[in-house]
């Protein structure tokens, strides 16, 4: 099990965030988050917000610091990447 985590850089509501992703599956990275006690409402369609004070608990729980620019990489190779907006239906 390998999650991922990049450096809290964005900001939002007053503070800076980090994405958390999986490249493997969401039920990997929700059961991650959930043992990290990380509320469900702070999962974003592909990644969970971490705020930049929990970064170093997550790191010490097991997640891969890595670059924004490799969390955008590792979602896309492993087709979980999703984009933001209206999403296409699928039937």
């Amino acid at each position: 099990m390998t999650l991922y985590l990049d450096p809290p850089a964005w900001p939002g509501h007053g503070r800076l965030w980090s994405h958390l992703i999986s490249d493997v599956s969401y039920d990997e990275l929700h059961a991650f988050a959930e043992k990290l006690e990380v509320p469900r409402r702070a999962f974003d369609g592909d990644h969970y917000d971490i705020p930049a004070h929990r970064y170093a608990d997550v790191v010490a729980a097991g997640a891969v610091e890595v670059s924004s620019r490799d969390v955008v990489r590792l979602l896309h190779a492993s087709g979980l990447r999703r984009r933001k907006g209206p999403q296409p239906r699928r039937t």
